[in-house]
This record gives structure tokens, C-alpha cells and sequence, in this order.
């Protein structure tokens, strides 16, 4: 089970929007300062969306920090799916390295090594990985299916794997990459951030359920060895 669950909630998104750019900010600022250079993992999706272009208004060293999706949708960079570009979008204006995880690999197997073999470049591990929830209980893309087993226990040293939810999610039906559980449990900084009160439910179900739990979400929480905030949106 994670070192410390602290729960944050908020009656409104502007609450939880400034509450959680502080605490990005604070991280980022504090890897700046101990070592010349950030990594961070953000999600992609319509809850972080407004708190990632606030963010992108900190004054911040943005030109060292390097951003990668948590996961993302093997889709081009020109389809609403993709989360890489909302993130350069946002980010590359201000100077930040963003660098993808998607690729146009054959195959979303190759797609996996692919991602894995560009973030072995990178100064491991991540000072922050900014985790959501889907609402079936999945938290970057490690969901229910065949690839389960893969994402939470990979060969030694994988990053990145990629990943074939089953059923496919219809929002959208596509294979992903994402980040493996040990990737995940690396970062130096962990958070949640969730909206409304039925995903508040799932994830305390996760919690409870922990190393058992049929939610991706609870086996993830249950490996971590730092404490986690959990920032939730009621309603």
C-alpha cells in the first residue's frame, strides 16, 4: 500500500485547478533547484486539460523541463485523441521538451518497444507522474485485458509497453502505449486527480481492495512506496 494516501477535495474546479498548479509548480520548482532539470508525466484528457494551460502560466524554467504523456493513443498527432499533442500544444510555446510516447509503429507491440527504447534517454526517474482514472477503474492505460499482466509486471527495466484494452473503451477504440507500474512507482512525486463522485467511489473501493483489486487503479496505488494526493472534484 502507498507510504500516505492524503485526500484533497474541492467544491469547485477553480479550487482544484489553483490547488493542483500549486503543487505541480512546487515539484517542478524543487527538481529545478536540486537538479537543473525536471520530468514529469502528465495525463491526457478533458479533467487535466484546464489545469495543464494553467499551469503552462507558471513562471517556470520551462526551457528544462521535459513532459511525456502518462500514455497515449496510437492515433496521429493531428487526431483529438492524441495526448501528446495537447500537451505540446500547451507546452512547447513555453519552451518545454515534450516528448512523445506514440509512434507509427506497425503494431502496437513495436509501438511499446518503441516508446520504451526513447525514454531510456532520459534522466530516470520522473520527479513527478500525474496519474487519472478512468472510470472503469484504469489509470494511465493499464487496463483490464491481455496486456494487464505485462504493464504491472514487465521485464526489468521497461518503461513503456504497449497495451490493447479489452473491451475497447467506445470513446475511444484505439490501442495505447503507457507507462509500466514500475515506471509509475519510480517517480520521486505521485497524484491523483478525479472528478465527481462515482469515480471517488470506484477509487476508494480500488484502495480498499488494493494488490487484489480488479481496478487496475488499486493494484497501482498498492505498489507505491511514496505517499500519494489524491485531488477530487465533488459532484
Amino acid at each position: 500500500m502507498a507510504e500516505e494516501i492524503e485526500w484533497w477535495e474541492f467544491d469547485s474546479a477553480e479550487e482544484l485547478i489553483d490547488a493542483v498548479v500549486g503543487d505541480v509548480s512546487f515539484i517542478i520548482e524543487s527538481a529545478l533547484d536540486a537538479r537543473g532539470q525536471a520530468l514529469v508525466a502528465f495525463p491526457g484528457g478533458n479533467t487535466p486539460k484546464p489545469i495543464l494551460e494553467k499551469l503552462a502560466a507558471a513562471p517556470l524554467r520551462w526551457k528544462s523541463v521535459t513532459i511525456i504523456p502518462t500514455d497515449d493513443r496510437l492515433v496521429p498527432v493531428s487526431d483529438p485523441l492524441s495526448n501528446v499533442a495537447m500537451l505540446a500544444k500547451i507546452f512547447l510555446p513555453k519552451g518545454a521538451r515534450v516528448l512523445p510516447l506514440n509512434s507509427e509503429a506497425a503494431d502496437y507491440k513495436l509501438a511499446g518497444s518503441a516508446a520504451n527504447a526513447r525514454l531510456q534517454d532520459l534522466h530516470w526517474p520522473p520527479d513527478l507522474v500525474w496519474l487519472g482514472m478512468g472510470g472503469d477503474g484504469h489509470t494511465a492505460s493499464i487496463f483490464p485485458g491481455p496486456d494487464l499482466g505485462e504493464a504491472l509486471n514487465p521485464a526489468k527495466g521497461v518503461h513503456a509497453i504497449g497495451v490493447r484494452p479489452d473491451p475497447l473503451p467506445p470513446e475511444a477504440p484505439v490501442d495505447r502505449v503507457t507507462l509500466t507500474l514500475p515506471a509509475i512507482t519510480s517517480a520521486r512525486t505521485t497524484m491523483i486527480v478525479i472528478n465527481g463522485a462515482d469515480k471517488q467511489q470506484v477509487l476508494e473501493q480500488a484502495i480498499e481492495e488494493g494488490a487484489k483489486s480488479a481496478y487496475p487503479v488499486g493494484r497501482v496505488i498498492d505498489a507505491l512506496t511514496v505517499p500519494v494526493d489524491i485531488y477530487c472534484l465533488n459532484g
